[in-house]
Protein backbone atom coordinates (compact mmCIF):
# COMPACT_ATOMS: atom_id res chain seq x y z
CA UNK A 1 0.00 0.00 0.00
CA UNK A 2 1.54 3.35 -0.89
CA UNK A 3 2.31 6.00 1.87
CA UNK A 4 -0.47 8.28 0.62
CA UNK A 5 -3.07 5.30 0.28
CA UNK A 6 -5.79 5.13 3.03
CA UNK A 7 -7.94 1.72 3.14
CA UNK A 8 -11.29 2.37 3.14
CA UNK A 9 -13.52 2.01 6.44
CA UNK A 10 -16.72 0.49 6.93
CA UNK A 11 -18.41 0.57 10.50
CA UNK A 12 -19.86 -2.25 12.37
CA UNK A 13 -22.75 -1.45 14.92
CA UNK A 14 -23.80 -4.04 17.02
CA UNK A 15 -27.05 -3.40 18.42
CA UNK A 16 -30.30 -5.29 19.74
CA UNK A 17 -32.08 -7.17 17.24
CA UNK A 18 -35.59 -5.26 17.67
CA UNK A 19 -37.83 -3.33 15.76
CA UNK A 20 -36.85 0.26 14.87
CA UNK A 21 -33.08 -0.19 16.58
CA UNK A 22 -31.76 -0.25 12.48
CA UNK A 23 -33.81 2.95 11.94
CA UNK A 24 -32.62 5.01 14.90
CA UNK A 25 -29.22 4.38 13.49
CA UNK A 26 -29.61 4.99 9.88
CA UNK A 27 -31.87 8.08 11.77
CA UNK A 28 -28.96 9.61 13.31
CA UNK A 29 -26.79 9.30 10.67
CA UNK A 30 -29.32 10.67 8.12
CA UNK A 31 -29.97 13.74 10.17
CA UNK A 32 -26.67 14.80 10.21
CA UNK A 33 -26.44 14.87 6.21
CA UNK A 34 -24.42 11.80 5.48
CA UNK A 35 -25.10 9.74 2.30
CA UNK A 36 -24.77 6.36 3.14
CA UNK A 37 -23.53 4.60 0.43
CA UNK A 38 -23.67 1.00 1.29
CA UNK A 39 -25.59 -0.66 4.30
CA UNK A 40 -25.15 -4.48 5.52
CA UNK A 41 -28.14 -5.10 8.57
CA UNK A 42 -28.26 -8.35 9.73
CA UNK A 43 -29.66 -9.67 13.29
CA UNK A 44 -28.83 -13.17 14.54
CA UNK A 45 -31.29 -14.27 17.65
CA UNK A 46 -30.99 -11.21 19.62
CA UNK A 47 -28.56 -9.70 18.58
CA UNK A 48 -28.13 -7.89 15.54
CA UNK A 49 -25.61 -5.30 13.58
CA UNK A 50 -25.04 -3.26 10.97
CA UNK A 51 -22.16 -2.18 8.47
CA UNK A 52 -22.23 1.60 6.85
CA UNK A 53 -19.94 2.96 4.18
CA UNK A 54 -20.42 6.63 3.53
CA UNK A 55 -17.49 8.18 0.96
CA UNK A 56 -17.47 10.78 3.76
CA UNK A 57 -16.33 8.59 6.23
CA UNK A 58 -14.93 11.43 8.50
CA UNK A 59 -18.68 12.89 8.74
CA UNK A 60 -20.28 9.26 9.32
CA UNK A 61 -17.56 8.66 12.48
CA UNK A 62 -19.08 11.94 13.70
CA UNK A 63 -22.48 10.95 13.67
CA UNK A 64 -22.13 7.82 15.00
CA UNK A 65 -20.26 9.69 17.83
CA UNK A 66 -22.40 12.47 17.91
CA UNK A 67 -25.31 10.10 18.70
CA UNK A 68 -23.37 7.84 20.99
CA UNK A 69 -23.76 4.89 18.92
CA UNK A 70 -20.89 2.46 20.30
CA UNK A 71 -19.03 1.42 16.25
CA UNK A 72 -15.56 -0.07 15.46
CA UNK A 73 -13.91 0.67 12.01
CA UNK A 74 -12.80 -2.33 10.16
CA UNK A 75 -10.72 -1.25 6.98
CA UNK A 76 -11.36 -3.58 3.75
CA UNK A 77 -9.91 -4.46 0.60
CA UNK A 78 -12.28 -3.59 -2.40
CA UNK A 79 -11.87 -7.71 -4.67
CA UNK A 80 -13.51 -8.07 -7.75
CA UNK A 81 -14.60 -11.78 -8.14
CA UNK A 82 -15.73 -13.68 -11.66
CA UNK A 83 -19.73 -14.41 -11.28
CA UNK A 84 -19.69 -17.99 -10.55
CA UNK A 85 -19.57 -20.43 -7.66
CA UNK A 86 -17.01 -21.13 -5.48
CA UNK A 87 -14.97 -17.97 -5.94
CA UNK A 88 -16.24 -16.67 -2.42
CA UNK A 89 -14.97 -19.88 -0.88
CA UNK A 90 -11.40 -19.31 -2.96
CA UNK A 91 -11.05 -15.40 -1.74
CA UNK A 92 -12.29 -16.91 2.31
CA UNK A 93 -9.92 -19.73 1.88
CA UNK A 94 -6.44 -18.02 1.26
CA UNK A 95 -7.49 -15.29 3.71
CA UNK A 96 -8.15 -17.77 6.32
CA UNK A 97 -4.88 -19.93 5.35
CA UNK A 98 -3.16 -16.32 5.24
CA UNK A 99 -4.58 -16.04 8.79
CA UNK A 100 -6.61 -13.45 8.25
CA UNK A 101 -10.41 -12.63 9.78
CA UNK A 102 -12.72 -11.61 7.70
CA UNK A 103 -15.21 -9.21 9.49
CA UNK A 104 -17.15 -8.47 7.04
CA UNK A 105 -18.32 -9.17 3.21
CA UNK A 106 -20.66 -7.03 1.74
CA UNK A 107 -21.01 -6.04 -2.09
CA UNK A 108 -20.28 -2.92 -3.77
CA UNK A 109 -21.23 -3.45 -7.75
CA UNK A 110 -21.15 -6.04 -10.42
CA UNK A 111 -19.51 -5.53 -13.79
CA UNK A 112 -18.95 -7.09 -17.15
CA UNK A 113 -19.23 -11.03 -14.84
CA UNK A 114 -17.42 -9.78 -12.35
CA UNK A 115 -19.00 -9.02 -8.90
CA UNK A 116 -16.57 -6.42 -6.66
CA UNK A 117 -16.99 -6.84 -2.87
CA UNK A 118 -15.62 -5.04 0.39
CA UNK A 119 -14.28 -7.80 2.67
CA UNK A 120 -13.46 -6.59 5.83
CA UNK A 121 -10.50 -7.69 7.89
CA UNK A 122 -8.25 -7.43 10.54
CA UNK A 123 -4.92 -7.88 9.15
CA UNK A 124 -4.63 -5.38 5.89
CA UNK A 125 -1.54 -6.40 4.68
CA UNK A 126 -1.71 -9.99 4.79
CA UNK A 127 -5.20 -9.76 3.11
CA UNK A 128 -3.51 -7.44 -0.06
CA UNK A 129 -0.58 -10.47 -0.36
CA UNK A 130 -3.64 -13.38 -0.08
CA UNK A 131 -5.64 -11.99 -2.17
CA UNK A 132 -3.11 -10.96 -4.84
CA UNK A 133 -4.50 -10.37 -8.37
CA UNK A 134 -8.08 -10.27 -7.08
CA UNK A 135 -7.75 -6.69 -5.04
CA UNK A 136 -9.66 -4.26 -7.53
CA UNK A 137 -7.36 -1.77 -8.18
CA UNK A 138 -10.10 0.96 -9.28
CA UNK A 139 -12.00 0.44 -6.15
CA UNK A 140 -8.41 0.70 -3.90
CA UNK A 141 -7.86 4.51 -6.03
CA UNK A 142 -11.00 5.67 -5.00
CA UNK A 143 -9.99 5.17 -1.58
CA UNK A 144 -6.94 6.76 -1.88
CA UNK A 145 -6.94 10.50 -0.04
Amino acid sequence: MAPEEVPMQWFIVEAANKPGEFARHADEIAQRGINLSNVVCLGIGDRGGAAFHATDEAGLRSALNDAGIGYREVAVVPTKLEDKPGTVADAARRLGDAGVNIELLAPMGMEGGKVTVAIGVDNLERARTALGELISETATAGAAR
